[in-house]
């Protein structure tokens, strides 16, 4: 695997998530651009919850560029808080999620951190369905998977990758306080 790939990968990902934090709606197809990247670097380092992970992203990308752009009677989606109850409906699911899915690559693939990769996953899809939303619980989120996702890319040697989701868990805690700042009621 190159690390020119993984190194453009890494470069069009960090301007998407430096946009997200920003509120702005061009993190959207920064970020297409960037998970196609990513989905070869991880297909080519067995990491296929990763790779499964950036076909999603891909998808919720063109979905949630919409959502910010015409939600709202073309004013925007604002920034809003997710209901407790819905919340943990859903942090229940996507544990359910990263143990089946953990499973499944344990049990029939040769994935590398099968359980981790999928926790990774599972908690990457919540964050971005709650991103494509505008809602602050986002962050969390991102805070997780990328406390996880660091040492997980090292053991892969994935070094360039490790180092920007470290930063990238920077920009999650600055984006958690700045979002709390634009939830509106």
């Amino acid at each position: 695997m190159s690390k020119g790939l993984e190194i453009a990968a890494n470069v069009f990902n960090a301007v998407s998530i430096l946009l997200a934090a920003r509120n702005s709606f061009h993190t959207w197809w920064v970020g297409i651009v960037g998970c196609v990247l990513f989905g070869w670097v991880f297909f080519n380092t067995q990491l296929y919850a990763d790779v499964t992970l950036q076909v999603f992203f891909i998808v919720a990308s063109i979905i949630g560029w919409r959502n910010w752009v015409h939600e709202n009677a073309g004013a925007g989606l604002p920034v809003r808080r997710t209901r407790p109850m819905r919340l943990a409906g859903m942090l229940l699911a996507g544990a359910a999620v990263a143990a089946l899915y953990g499973w499944l690559l344990h049990r029939f693939t040769n994935a590398f951190a099968p359980f981790l990769d999928s926790v990774v996953l599972a908690f990457s899809v919540l964050g971005q369905l709650l991103l494509m939303r505008r809602r602050y619980e986002s962050w969390w989120c991102w805070l997780l998977v990328n406390s996880i996702a660091v040492p997980l890319y090292l053991t892969r040697g994935l070094t360039v990758t490790a180092v920007l989701y470290a930063a990238f868990w920077v920009n999650a805690l600055v984006a958690l306080f700045r979002w709390r700042k634009l939830v509106t009621p």
